[in-house]
């Protein structure tokens, strides 16, 4: 399996508007997805009040791919998400039993 952790930075006075996207179009999408084992979506706190992140768990780089397509390290951006994030980090791993 493979563990993916996706972060973003929000443009300043855009949190509310990226919150809502968060958890109604984002969070929803990533819970139905073909091949997603589990989603663990982490919203802002007062002490990083501009950054958002998944940790997602795929049951397999086949199904990473279908999703974001061929190169997985690119992030797949929704054109909504496009307009409000002003950074963002992917970072890849296998996941290990512990």
């Amino acid at each position: 399996m493979i563990m993916r952790i996706f972060q973003v930075v929000i443009r300043p006075g855009k949190e509310a508007e990226f919150a809502e996207f968060f958890h109604e179009t984002a969070i929803p999408l990533m819970k139905a997805t073909k091949g997603m084992v589990q989603v663990l979506p982490g919203a802002a706190r007062p002490e990083s009040p501009r950054e958002f992140s998944f940790v997602m768990v795929w049951d397999s780089l086949d199904a990473l791919r279908a999703f974001v397509g061929e190169d997985y390290t690119v992030a797949h951006i929704d054109p909504v998400e496009a307009a409000l994030v002003e950074s963002r980090t992917i970072r890849h791993y296998d996941l290990v039993e512990a």
